[in-house]
Order: C-alpha cells, then structure tokens, then sequence
C-alpha cells in the first residue's frame, strides 16, 4: 500500500472550516524535528518511528480511524475519525492528558511540553506546560489561551509559544515571547490564510500569497527571499532555518544551511507539500503531473 501521499498531510493542509475555505492550515509544528516521527496510513493507522525514550512511537490500541497526526518533543498526538485526541508518550507536563470532554476536535498540534486541539466550535482547548496560572520549568503561558477563545479555525504550537489563525483572517499568539515571537505585526494582522511556527519564530501566509515573520532571526531564518509571492504553504518545525512552497510547486529554503537543510535537490519542481525539521527539510513530490501544489487531498484547488 502506498501510503507517501498522507504522511505529510498533518504539516501542510488545506482547510474548509465553519464555512469557509482555507488553506493551507498548519496543524503541527515541531513534528519530526525532534526525538520521533509518525506517520499517517491510507487505512487510518499511525506508524511512528524514531527514538523512543518516554514510549512516543508505541502507538496506543485500537490503531485505527485517525485522521490527522501531531508530534511534540517526546509525545504524540493522533485525531481520530469521531473527534476525540488520543495521545502518548513523555507526560512530564501533562501534555498527554487530554482535557474532557474529549470530543469535537478537527485538529491537533503539539509543542514541546504542550499540546493543542481545535474545536469544531472554533474554540482551542490546550494542555500540558504553561497552563494559565502555572509557574515553574517549561511554563510560558503557552497553554493559556487568550480571550475571547472563539472563531479559531487553524493552530500551531511552537516550543514554547502557541498560534491561532482567527476566522477574520488575524493571527493570535501567546506565550514565551523571548525572541518577540508571539509579537503578531499590528499593521499586517489581517487577511492571512495559514499559519506556522518555529521553535522560536513565527510565520503568516497571507491571502496575496505574501509571507510574514516575526521572531527570532540570528540566521535569517525570518528572511522571506524574493519574490515574496505566489507562495500556497509554509513548512513547520523549524529551529534555525525556514521553508515555504510556491505555486508554481518549487521549494524556497532559507536560513541556517549547515547541514544542508536550505538545499533544494534538483530538480526542484512538482512538489505539493513542504516540511521542516530541526535541521533538515522534507518535501513531498507528487506523481501527477497536473497536481496543484499544496493539494494534498486530490480535489485539485
């Protein structure tokens, strides 16, 4: 069975959410960038692989009707068919203990010590580190979400800071604001149509197919390249390099390139998904000729 044309489809996906068409939507972030990496089968089953520390490969029974897949630092989230979160692994901070009603989820995304779900509802329920009030390690208020927590349709979790992408096209960020990365640009926070994180770096694509950063940029990894345009998605994940795909399905990689992450392998051309890992970069080629990039379900927009 080949299964290659779902593995990235919880990184980069296009989105129709409480009437409207988005896309494409991030749903995680640090994924396989760290210590493991599932990957979503045709049949709804999970594999993952990789280092297995905390048990974040060991995939919970029944392994069956999941729909999306998120991966943290050392845990592991899963959306089933019906709605509900399964997750696994490290659950130092409690980001495995997914709050009830456990039900009404369309997305998932985790963080480092934290996880996230989206309601069908538009609201976002978030758990683990940084819960609103907590103190100590890992907490940065990253599981707090703002008010009002309503017309949410796309998140993202980065290290420690989270992302929601609000049905009027703005961006809400929260948490660990170090390196500025929660600072949403006032006078460009509207018409965006996706969003993503970094560790500590944050991406809008706009509507015009502009992208906009914030955040951390000691390798430029911030630097959109020109011609900041025609771009249909961002790659997520990223630690000190950034990835983004064009319309014209070609990559642009940018920032830290000592391992050759920033790299495009030729021939750079017929891709319809991108990803970014901690110090590598994944794209996913299509076998149809006509595919639209970014289109990871087949329905051609």
């Amino acid at each position: 069975m080949d299964n290659t044309a779902t593995t990235l489809s919880m990184f980069v996906s296009r989105t129709t959410f409480r009437g409207r068409r988005f896309g494409p939507a991030i749903i995680a972030v640090i994924g396989c960038a760290c210590f493991a990496a599932p990957s979503l089968a045709q049949d709804g089953s999970i594999v993952a692989w990789g280092r297995n520390t905390s048990g974040q490969t060991d995939v919970p029974e029944p392994n069956s009707d999941f729909v999306a897949i998120a991966a943290g630092w050392t845990h592991s989230l899963g959306l089933k068919l019906d709605g509900s979160i399964v997750a696994w692994g490290w659950n130092g901070s409690g980001q495995t203990d997914v709050p009830e009603p456990n039900s009404d989820f369309v997305a998932i995304a985790g963080g480092y010590f934290h996880s996230m779900g989206l309601r069908e509802d538009g609201s976002i329920v978030a758990w683990g580190a940084g819960s609103c009030g907590q103190s100590g390690p890992h907490n940065s208020g990253q599981s707090c979400v703002p008010t009002p927590n309503s017309d949410f349709v796309a998140i993202a979790a980065g290290g420690w800071h989270s992302t929601g992408l609000k049905e009027n096209g703005s961006i809400v960020a929260w948490g660990s604001n170090n390196d500025n990365q929660t600072n949403v640009p006032e006078l460009n926070n509207s018409d965006f149509v996706a969003i993503a994180v970094g560790q500590w770096h944050s991406f809008g694509l706009k509507g015009d197919g502009s992208i906009v950063g914030w955040g951390y940029n000691w390798t430029g990894q911030i630097d959109v390249p020109e011609p900041n345009n025609d771009f249909v998605a961002i790659g997520t994940g990223g630690i000190y390099h950034s990835t983004a795909l064009r319309a014209d399905g070609s990559i642009e990689a940018w920032g830290r390139n000592d391992d050759g992450e920033t790299d495009v392998p030729a021939p750079n051309s017929d891709f319809i998904a991108v990803s970014t890992g901690g110090y590598h970069s994944m794209g996913l080629k299509s076998t149809e000729p006509s595919a639209t990039p970014g289109d990871l379900n087949g329905d051609g927009v």
